[in-house]
């Protein structure tokens, strides 16, 4: 069987699960489409186009795998700004020319595409995303809440309106409207049954999503109202306006306003947020993906223009891709992009089938929606959970949320960015390090020969700003490999990095593979949380009282030796006289050791060592693993290594090389030296030279009375320690 029969095979296996899939997103999709299109002040049904032409376009021209597209609730916001301004106080005519700046939108979204611009997320710090989101949030809750509530007519910016929330509450109380009581009643029980939806568990009940209960049961009452020739209790003031004829109704966009800065701006507002929007959810939907698949995103980029351009001719908002829709994509078994399709078709079959049932949704019931989602964007939870990694990260995400809500979303990720930079000066107190090394190649990545690991080193700093760098070297790693990457020459690794590398971890370990970070040992922290801001202790005192803000290298470390059952000691030691007397330390200056594990017999420990070599400016700071044994009796000095890895400095020592009779494959491969030749033969037995032989390569040397081994000249990952503490371990029992 050829390759393309086995993919089509797979394919049509798997439609069953897809087109349900893709039924369930729609019933999500609809509700949701017809609420973001009227919190953007757009007509409802525009929101269900932007879901049917994404959902056809970009699953068969995007280059991911289980997204959704659609209307997203970031756009809200920036789509409503739009509307409201470029109509000039007319907001038909103001949706009419964002349909043409959405249209230039998407032009501006496909070039980015052809430009590989799929790295833009990177370069925005995470904080300053989360108050993005969290002021996207607000924006959605602060008018949907008062129509929720049966207030149709109000208007005005975002913290007008939160203020006037008790306003509102109050107002219902003192109303006699009928129409508004009903309205606020419906909006209510919408939002409880969204609140409550997740609790019962009852599995035929959960496979109709909130949303969706929400339209039935709405629609249904209407219904029942009627067969006892009840008037719906609604005004048509009260309830979702679609055309009487969508495919004759279509609206199209007005160019007229193409070359104004208003529109400009507009252009560049939605292309940003679109693009902010649909990579993250890109990025967080790999992770969902059960086949562990990376996206193109650069192919999405260029599918979603296409989409958005298609859907602004026919007078649908733009194409994004969304998470929330997608996870539950993911969770109802969809394995490829034909779910996007069939979530699209069966969008198509609502509104050309169901038009009468659509009038009959009251704007309350999906304001009450919108309320939740805008809720779950600004959740105070969210600020708990900035506020754990460490106190700069509430002030970024705090100043990119207010300056969001009192100007716009460019005006507020633009500050978000400007004081993360600022913060970042000040922890560094200084300018150097970032305008001196920002453009320099801070990234050394080369495939280890012994162990087979990729070791990737950075130098300098790590910030959002030159995070794609690392990124593009993981990227051209198979995930099913190995990676040790290295902080020790980094002096500052900021949150967006340390979170964007959890995801890079997560992805590798599902595939078989693993990636350590060592190297941030000596960076201190604010928080004890993995994603906080690291920066280099120059010469602390302690590194870090156990207990403390402990690396996760180090937390592994401190399993590790509770596991052999020993002592774990993080702190700088400076006592190091103990190994001055081995030839690898003679011409090195040792500064101190750390993360010291310690036998309780204190003959065997494991440490990390600083030391330096050189001179003047060929000096040069190098930080190593070792193992060091006490032996029990005295054995000949020797050293031993890869035969020509360090023959010239030990024959400088009066070294030379010792060959072992009978022995040929040993002789080739190893450098075995010592001054008393007849000893080291009676030394290395056969049992000795088979388990060498055996083993990887290791640096190893006597000074009579005790070992050390030493793998690579840089830190070793734990995976490494545990197999250098296991190599000791039986080194240790043979020489004895």
């Amino acid at each position: 069987m050829t390759p393309k029969t086995n993919k089509t095979k797979i394919f049509v296996s798997a439609l069953p699960k897809n087109i349900f899939s893709g039924f369930v997103v729609s019933l999500i999709a609809l509700p949701l489409g017809l609420g973001l299109a009227l919190a953007s002040e757009a007509p409802p049904i525009s929101g269900v186009i932007a879901a049917i032409v994404g959902g056809f376009i970009v699953s068969i021209l995007g280059g991911s795998n289980v997204t959704i597209t659609g209307p997203g609730n970031g756009m809200v916001i920036v789509l409503l700004s739009a509307i409201s301004t470029l109509g000039d106080g007319d907001l038909y005519q103001g949706y009419l020319i964002t349909l043409a700046a959405i249209v230039m939108s998407g032009v501006v979204m496909i070039i980015l595409g052809f430009l590989k611009m799929g790295r833009l997320a990177d370069f925005f710090p995470a904080s300053a995303i989360e108050g993005m989101l969290a002021a996207i949030g607000i924006g959605i809750l602060s008018k949907q809440f008062h129509i929720m509530l049966g207030n149709n007519s109000i208007n005005g910016k975002i913290i007008p309106l939160v203020l006037q929330f008790p306003a509102g509450v109050q107002n219902l109380w003192l109303t006699t409207d009928s129409s508004v009581l009903i309205a606020a009643a419906v909006g209510v029980i919408s939002l409880l049954i969204m609140v409550f939806y997740a609790k019962i568990r009852n599995k035929y009940f959960q496979l109709i999503p909130a949303p969706m209960w929400i339209i039935v049961l709405v629609v249904g009452l209407s219904y029942i109202l009627a067969a006892f020739q009840i008037d719906h209790p609604l005004t048509e003031d009260f309830l979702v306006k679609i055309p009487a004829d969508v495919t004759s109704n279509l609206a199209f966009p007005n160019f007229s306003k193409i070359y104004q800065p208003n529109f400009i701006v507009a252009v560049f507002s939605i292309t940003l947020i679109a693009s902010i929007e649909s990579l993250l959810s890109i990025k967080a939907v790999d992770k969902l993906d059960p086949l562990n698949r990376r996206s193109n995103v650069n192919k999405d980029l260029k599918a979603l223009g296409v989409a958005s351009i298609a859907s602004g001719l026919l007078g649908g908002i733009n194409v994004v891709t969304v998470i929330a829709r997608s996870s539950v994509n993911v969770n109802n078994g969809a394995t490829n992009r034909s779910a996007n399709f069939f979530q699209a078709v069966f969008l198509a079959g609502f509104v050309l089938l169901f038009q009468e049932q659509l009038r009959k949704i009251p704007l309350a019931a999906l304001a009450a929606i919108l309320v939740y989602t805008g809720y779950k964007l600004a959740t105070p939870k969210t600020l708990q959970k900035v506020a754990k990694i460490g106190k700069e990260q509430i002030i970024i995400f705090l100043v990119t949320l207010f300056t969001t809500l009192f100007t716009n979303l460019i005006t507020g990720i633009s500050a978000g960015i400007l004081i993360t930079f600022v913060i970042h000066i000040i922890i560094n107190k200084s300018f150097s390090i970032f305008f001196k090394n920002l453009l320099k190649p801070n990234i050394l990545m080369f495939k280890e020969p012994d162990g087979g690991n990729f070791y990737i080193s950075v130098k300098y700093f790590c910030s959002f700003l030159n995070f794609y760098k690392l990124k593009n070297k993981l990227d051209a790693i198979p995930e099913n490999n190995d990676v040790v990457l290295d902080f020790s020459m980094c002096n500052f690794v900021d949150h967006t990095v340390m979170e964007g590398l959890e995801g890079y971890i997560d992805t590798f370990s599902k595939k078989g593979g693993s990636i350590e970070l060592i190297g941030l040992d000596k960076h201190g922290a604010d928080s004890e949380h993995p994603f906080a801001i690291r920066k280099i202790i120059p010469f602390a005192e302690k590194l870090a009282p156990v207990g403390g803000n402990l690396t996760k290298r180090q937390l592994l470390l401190k399993n590790a030796a509770a596991d052999f059952k020993w002592d774990y000691i993080p702190n700088k030691n400076r006592e190091t006289t103990f190994l001055k007397d081995f030839v690898f330390f003679k011409s090195r200056e040792i500064r101190y050791f750390y993360n010291q594990l310690k036998a309780e017999n204190n003959k065997v420990a494991l440490m990390d060592v600083e030391f330096t070599e050189g001179a003047f400016i060929a000096r040069e700071v190098i930080k190593t693993t070792i193992l060091h044994i006490k032996l029990d009796r005295e054995v000949p000095i020797f050293t031993l290594d890869k035969e020509g890895l360090i023959k010239y400095i030990y024959s400088l020592a009066g070294f030379k090389d010792i060959a072992i009779k009978n022995h040929p494959d040993f002789n080739r491969r190893f450098y075995l030296s010592g001054e008393k030749p007849n000893e080291i033969h009676k030394l290395f037995t056969n049992e000795l030279i088979l388990f060498l032989e055996s083993n990887p390569y290791y640096h190893i040397e006597c000074n009579g009375s005790a070992l050390l081994i030493i793998k690579k000249e840089r830190l070793l990952s734990v995976q490494e320690v545990k197999a250098m503490l296991y190599f000791g371990k039986q080194l240790h029992q043979i020489l004895q």
